[in-house]
């Protein structure tokens, strides 16, 4: 009775259970129900898989721990089990809670076991998925990143590793031209070209859409191996690829950062190796990561901040630098210059935070301020002098500024409000302006002349000079940029240089105006040569708004 009383208890359970007694030291079952008498079965008749047909209740370390837990005065205890291995093998969460001892003393517990196999396998399988791209069946980022982790802790600080970011330099033409099926195309045949030029040892990870990861094991002449690789994989990617009927070749860009340049974790150094692979796309060549990129990446973004605020508050500031008509020695203009006084930091030149503006977009409201203060401050001078003096503004004009915003429109405004006439105002670009969208600036610069105002091409001569533009374009001065200049009186070929801008402005009816002009002979000789006016700290360094209205007048007069 007491017998079947137990046996229906068991069968009532749930989950697979049975009754074990310790047996001269050998746990036994003595009563089990359905769902674990058929885990044993399962598992016996696995031996292909397992190769042990032993029932479970046998089987290590299942059974020493059962007969450890019977030997000790625990009330229960839980713990994981897999059995077996291979395709055959599975995965238990097991139960042991003890019982009482029997009429003859016999130590007993009862055992259950919970099976977890669809539930590991499906993690598993979940994982994979997770771990890899679909398209090309590499590892993905997240994998990309655990796997930098675990070369990083066996690397131990000894720097055996490099880490290669690439980058399909083309292949957003190849998505746009012939659609994403041949961009999916391309992608898996880079990647198996890529496969096939690294060794054995190296992992080669997808990215992101266009980018491939790389851990590459160093050998002992360090960077030079990654430097090795990194053009390797260049020469293998040369050759074009084919689709459909076209051959295509695709440039990448190469990033390297090495392991033993690293202060932190995995994503630091991937972050380094595509700090380096930025460089590579501006300079075409395989770059290594520089220490300190990141520390001067972060003070740009902090420095970005405190512009977009300086620029909200009006904490930035303009000087004026003289233009002086170099035949009568009188002030024909000033060219405004932006300043900024940086309360903690003291002053920032414009070199460190005018590209920090263009990169994040503050040079359109940057402009614009400058428009307004400039105007405004001619319009100043002419209140104080009681007339119109006889001096235009010279405002610098951003390539980005130009392709984004509505410059037309911002000068005109700036005109409105200051009341000054657009002739008074000259605006200075560089030709980088002009070679991205020629069309673009043809129009721009003709809707400016349209407010009368005047058009300089700053650095004439140290970009994509191309008398083309001179001819399309309504450009009224060249400005000689001071590279040319102040090597005059000791180099024949920056005098030979200074002629030939000279002679051509004066073929095309251009006023010239000489920047970096240090003394008075450089000065005596560009007017003898026949150049319109000068600037430089001969004549005076940037001014603020009080003292070039002195500056003007005591000159002038």
């Amino acid at each position: 009775m007491i017998v079947s009383a137990r046996q229906d208890y068991l069968n009532a359970l749930p989950i697979a259970a049975a009754i074990v007694v310790d047996d001269a030291g050998m746990p036994v079952i003595t009563a089990r129900n359905g769902q674990f008498e058929m885990l044993d079965m399962m598992s016996m008749s696995a031996t292909e898989a397992d190769d042990d047909p032993r029932p479970l209740i046998e089987r290590e370390p299942l059974c020493g721990q059962v007969h450890a837990f019977l030997l000790t005065e625990e009330g229960a205890t839980q713990f994981d089990w897999h059995d077996g291995g291979g395709v055959g093998g599975r995965h238990f969460i097991v139960r042991l809670a003890r019982l009482t001892m029997s009429a003859d003393r016999e130590r007993r517990c009862i055992l259950s076991l919970v099976d977890r196999t669809a539930e590991i396998e499906n993690e598993r399988s979940l994982r994979a998925e997770m771990l890899h791209d679909s398209l090309t069946g590499l590892p993905n980022r997240v994998a990309f990143n655990e796997a930098v982790e675990l070369a990083m802790a066996e690397d131990d600080g000894q720097g055996r590793f490099a880490v290669l970011v690439v980058d399909l330099t083309r292949f957003s033409r190849i998505n746009e031209s012939m659609g994403s099926i041949a961009g999916d195309e391309l992608i898996i045949t880079v990647a198996r070209r890529i496969v096939k030029a690294l060794r054995a040892g190296d992992m080669l990870a997808r990215t992101g859409g266009d980018e491939f990861g790389i851990i590459f094991r160093l050998g002992s002449s360090g960077a030079k191996d990654a430097l090795v690789a990194a053009r390797r994989l260049q020469t293998t990617m040369a050759t074009p690829f084919r689709l459909s009927d076209l051959e295509i070749r695709v440039d990448c860009a190469i990033g390297c950062a090495l392991m033993s340049d690293l202060v932190g974790g995995a994503e630091d150094l991937i972050r380094n190796a595509q700090f380096a692979l930025k460089w590579a796309k501006q300079s075409g060549q395989v770059e290594i990561y520089r220490p300190g990129e990141v520390s001067a990446a972060r003070r740009r973004l902090s420095l970005e901040t405190e512009l977009r605020r300086a620029i909200e508050n009006g904490d930035l500031d303009l000087a004026f630098q003289p233009l002086i008509d170099l035949s009568s020695g009188r002030v024909s203009g000033y060219e405004a210059l932006a300043r900024w006084e940086h309360p903690q930091r003291g002053p920032i030149s414009p070199i460190e935070f005018i590209p920090v503006a263009e990169e994040s977009g503050l040079i359109v409201p940057l402009g614009r301020w400058a428009l307004d203060s400039a105007t405004k401050t001619l319009a100043d001078w002419d209140r104080q002098a009681g007339r119109v003096i006889d001096a235009h503004m010279s405002v610098n004009l951003s390539a980005i500024q130009l392709a984004r915003d509505d410059v037309a429109e911002a000068v005109q405004g700036a005109l409105s409000r200051s009341g000054i006439s657009g002739d008074r105002l000259t605006l200075e670009l560089t030709e980088s302006a002009i070679i991205g969208d020629p069309e673009g600036a043809t129009r721009a610069l003709q809707n400016l002349k349209d407010l009368k105002a005047t058009i300089a091409m700053d650095d004439f001569g140290t970009g994509y000079s191309s008398l083309a533009y001179l001819q399309r374009l309504p450009i009224d001065v060249l400005k000689i940029d001071r590279s040319f200049v102040s090597g005059m009186l000791a180099d024949r070929d920056s005098v030979a240089i200074v002629r030939a801008v000279l002679s051509l402005a004066d073929a095309l009816g251009m006023a010239t105006t000489a920047e970096g002009v240090e003394t008075a002979e450089l000065a005596q000789t560009l007017a003898a040569l026949g150049c319109t006016s000068g600037q430089g700290y001969y004549f005076a360094r940037p001014l603020t708004p009080d003292a070039a209205f002195d500056y003007w007048r005591t000159r002038n007069n």
